[in-house]
């Protein structure tokens, strides 16, 4: 199915404020507050290279997610000067659910070890992990930040616990978790297409938070709302394209993140329904 064009100037204006904005904005963050590291974690079984962004906040501050929350700044990295990386997946370990000034946000205090396995494009060379990371850090008031880094990975290392501990705190997929079953519908709104994803898995624990993400980066999520009907786990969202174009939601392409007291649950693409 397609979103609807012809949004509004004015819907699309508040819709940019909610998704890219904050309750208080000021400067940029200076080296005192966040810095970054590159983690050596050696070769895998596979042949890859495992390293990790270390990202360290001064005390009482945060930063966000992937999908920041109600409002927040989402993370973006540039890979500009890497070397000998033929591919590379990030992990992102499960992270905590805040209320910001009235907003539900999504991310992590203190520090973030995000870790990265590189496929080498040319195997047995060395490789050199260089670019950029834009993120968002918040206390009393939310800055911007960049942060470079530029590392040749140690093919020698051995394991390191920091990288050990975030691959370990990632999400569970929905097998480990239980789920069952994932059925979305779609329906068309004012401007957007709202989705409905109905659940079926055992409690992730607490008041259960989820996140649905469409796979597109040129359509923004609203705030989800979720809430327990028996067995099943309903979380209902509303897309909304940034530029006021036509866009497909592939439901295989949806993914949906459950954050629960015990464990997060991060489920894959859903079914009709």
């Amino acid at each position: 199915m397609r979103l609807m064009q012809n949004i509004p100037a004015a819907a699309l204006a508040a819709l940019l404020a909610v998704t890219a904005g904050t309750p208080a904005f000021a400067g940029a963050a200076d080296s005192g507050i966040v810095q970054i590291e590159v983690l050596d974690g050696g070769m895998t079984p596979r042949g890859t290279y495992m390293g990790a962004l270390r990202i360290k906040l001064q005390p009482g501050w945060k930063t966000y997610w992937r999908a920041p929350g109600d409002a927040g700044i989402p993370p973006s990295f540039s890979w500009r000067g890497a070397r000998n990386v033929g591919g590379l997946s990030i992990t992102w370990p499960a992270p905590e659910v805040f209320q910001t000034s009235g907003f539900r946000t999504i991310g992590y205090h203190d520090q973030l070890v995000l870790p990265v396995e590189i496929t080498p494009e040319k195997p047995g060379k060395p490789v050199r992990l260089k670019g950029r990371m834009q993120l968002g850090v918040c206390k009393d008031v939310c800055v911007p930040a960049e942060l470079s880094f530029d590392h040749q990975l140690d093919s020698g290392a051995g394991r390191n616990p920091a990288i050990a501990a975030a691959l370990a705190s990632r999400p569970w997929t929905a097998n480990e978790a239980g789920v069952r079953s994932a059925a979305c519908s779609l329906r068309p709104s004012e401007y957007g297409m709202k989705v409905t994803a109905r659940i079926s898995m055992p409690s992730a624990g607490g008041d259960e938070v989820a996140v649905i993400e469409s796979g597109n980066p040129k359509l923004y999520a609203g705030e989800t709302s979720t809430r327990r009907e028996g067995g099943l786990l309903v979380a209902e969202t509303e897309f909304l394209p940034a530029d006021g174009n036509a866009y497909a939601i592939d439901r295989s392409q949806l993914r949906i993140t459950v954050l629960g007291q015990n464990h997060a649950v991060d489920i894959q693409g859903c079914s009709a329904g």
